[in-house]
């Protein structure tokens, strides 16, 4: 008699049971072998002008340095290795425009293209360790000049275009940097933005102090500008093409510097090394971010200005040779389904983005997305903030169409690449749904931690906290710090000798992660901390409701009191009565003690890089300054939250 088949699920089963082993026997020998195991891929990854010493240096309290005494340099690795080989005549970089303008630069001519910006700024006096601020728009250019710098040896300072006069001179001044590299303008929302004025403003601001020498400028909308004959050179008339060595750079050398912009304090200037960053980001984009492929082609939609775009636009994605797209303008501009073209157009295989982002899409409709052919999708990662249920599911079935792999992350500026997530370029590690982070991925031992600094039990809320050795990847200091006082206080201060993300997270019974939200950004009500994310999270589950910001206000009473802005989904209309119901569903959900006043608008106040601004709606609501919003995305958006608040004093009064 024939032997029963087994079922489906259980061969699901089994598959998965055994892909958790292979996982957990690469995580613990990157754990108890850091030094064989980082070895190897670092040998396999990246060419050496001179082979490393010490695999690594762990520092009394401190951080990590990797592949000590190594020589390398981070421009022939994405450039040089790629233009003289088979791969010439790939697609590097592919760029879109909101004004429906495309360029595909393979990686001969982005040699060129390298060698051209680096014989300019040699020709204006950069050297090794200079420091140069970029200032530019996400074009080509922009990627191009930070290869530029590397190449000579000197390190980058590169701010999001977005980011406001004073940003911009506090950047330049902490970092030193004697050139900046900026446009004449670029547009956003068929918007002219004006770059070289900000610049001129910001070089104004810091008076005598400026330590700018030169400023180049590239022409990317032929604008009009003002023009310091002393100081400003436009790129074009001082570029020549001459093949430029690239400087052998020590594995420890700053390749760059990006300042994290907190909501208080002056902002901290991250510094990444060359060879351990580049050895970190390079594997995981093979395996978190599943471009294990030859012929994978990544849409990230990030941009140069953050870490993301450092990490997974410009370095690792050319250092592996692979394609990458990028597009300069606003996800929804000049139409909802923009994003959904260009994949459809470039056959992408890789999509990153955020949860925001797809939030905001899921407003418009299924029917947005599902009108492009996007069959050529394998992996979705998203990264940044909590993952809520919704958009979780609206991305696997909705862009995915049921067949992507959703690789959610965690990690920060300061850790160069992900840290927690899933690796499907390697195995396919069974999913979970919304907010879980998947695994520690290899070479990061993890750990959630109480107040008292002890390991919390399964679905405990806590601390997440890194311990030493820390991953190639992360951050080797900050700039300006003398005697590293700053990073002790930042990071090493509340839990003495291991590494404090400032992040809440849990840990299941399976070994998931899930990633909670700031620390920093809960709201106490009644004695009970309650985390923003968490009450986000909740709300957007709710059927009607495609966004929503949660902050937290003084309240006689209870201490504070929730007030969350939500965003409807097409088909639905703001009423007391939908107010009231979603009221309910969130007592439902979190109890009673969490009862919070609903407030509709259209529209979330967000950074360009989606990131919702809820700061600022604190700031408003309590009439209280709201600081720099120049990295505000859509400025009517404020109008949205001061009707909504003006109706609800309204109410109040009724």
């Amino acid at each position: 008699m024939a032997e029963k088949p087994i079922d489906e699920l259980q061969q699901l089963e089994e598959k998965a049971d055994y892909n958790l082993r292979i996982y957990k026997n690469i995580y613990k020998q990157s754990i108890e072998e850091p030094s064989k195991f980082w070895d190897r891929i670092a040998e396999s990854l990246i060419d050496w002008f001179e082979p490393w010493k010490k695999t690594f240096v762990q520092e009394e309290g401190l951080l990590t340095k990797w592949f000590v005494e190594g020589k390398l340099n981070a421009s022939y690795n994405a450039i040089d290795r790629h233009a003289f080989s088979n791969r010439k005549f790939k697609a590097a970089i592919i760029w879109e425009s909101g004004k429906h303008e495309r360029r595909v630069l393979t990686y001969q001519d982005l040699y060129y293209e390298v060698n051209r910006w680096a014989n300019a700024l040699r020709e204006i006096g950069v050297r090794k360790g200079d420091r140069v601020t970029i200032y530019m728009p996400l074009t080509p250019e922009g990627v191009i000049s930070m290869l530029a710098v590397t190449r000579l040896g000197a390190i980058h300072n590169v701010v999001f275009a977005g980011f406001g006069v004073q940003a911009l001179a506090d950047r330049i001044s902490d970092a030193g940097s004697k050139v900046v590299i900026t446009a004449d303008a670029y547009y956003r929302r068929g918007k002219l933005v004006e770059l070289k004025k900000a610049v001129d403003e910001s070089i104004r601001l810091l008076g005598k102090n400026s330590p700018v020498e030169k400023v180049i400028i590239y022409k990317r909308t032929g604008s009009e500008i003002p023009f310091d004959d002393k100081r400003d050179v436009y790129f074009e008339e001082i570029a020549k093409y001459k093949p430029i060595d690239p400087e052998p750079v020590e594995s420890t050398h700053p390749l760059y510097i990006l300042y994290t912009s907190g909501t208080t304090g002056k902002p901290k200037g991250i510094v990444h090394s060359t060879a351990g960053y580049l050895v970190g980001t390079s594997i995981m984009l093979l395996w978190s971010y599943g471009m294990s492929e030859e012929n994978d082609i990544l849409f990230n939609t990030s941009d140069i200005g953050w870490v993301v775009g450092h990490s997974y636009i410009t370095y690792a994605p050319l250092v592996m040779g692979r394609s990458i797209v990028i597009y300069e303008d606003a996800p929804d501009y000049p139409y909802a389904d923009k994003w959904a073209e260009i994949i459809e157009r470039n056959r992408v295989t890789v999509f990153g983005t955020s949860a925001t982002a797809l939030r905001s899409f899921m407003k418009y409709g299924d029917e947005v997305v599902k009108k492009h052919d996007l069959s050529s999708l394998r992996v979705i990662v998203t990264a940044g903030e909590p993952l809520n249920y919704a958009p979780w599911k609206w991305g696997l079935e909705v862009v995915g169409n049921g067949r992507v792999y959703m690789s959610h992350q965690w990690w920060q500026t300061e850790t160069g690449s992900p840290n927690l997530g899933y690796m499907p370029g390697l195995i396919y590690l069974p999913m979970k749904s919304g907010p879980t982070c998947g695994f520690p991925l290899p070479g990061n031992k993890i750990e959630i931690l109480d107040e008292s600094g002890n390991t919390t039990k399964p679905r405990n809320r806590g601390y997440l906290v890194m311990l030493p050795p820390y991953p190639p990847s992360m951050m080797i200091g900050m700039w300006n710090d003398p005697g590293n006082e700053r990073l002790k206080k930042s990071y090493f201060s509340k839990f003495p000798g291991i590494y404090y993300s400032g992040d809440y997270a849990m840990i299941d019974e399976e070994g998931y992660i899930w990633v909670m939200g700031r620390a920093d950004e809960t709201i106490k009500v009644a004695a009970h901390r309650i985390g923003a994310g968490e009450v986000e999270s909740i709300t957007t589950s709710h059927p009607a409701v495609a966004e929503a910001a949660a902050i937290g206000l003084p309240d006689p009473v209870k201490g504070e009191n929730i007030h969350i802005f939500v965003v409807l989904k097409t088909g639905h209309v703001p009423s007391q009565e939908l107010a009231t119901e979603i009221q309910a569903y969130m007592r439902g959900h979190m109890g009673a003690i969490v009862t919070p006043e609903i407030h509709f608008v259209e529209k979330l106040p967000k950074t360009r890089s989606g990131k919702v601004m809820r700061r600022v709606i604190k700031a408003v609501m309590l009439g209280q300054s709201t600081g720099d919003i120049s990295t505000i995305e859509d400025e009517t958006s404020m109008e949205e939250i001061k009707r909504a608040i003006e109706e609800f004093k309204q109410s109040l009064k009724t």
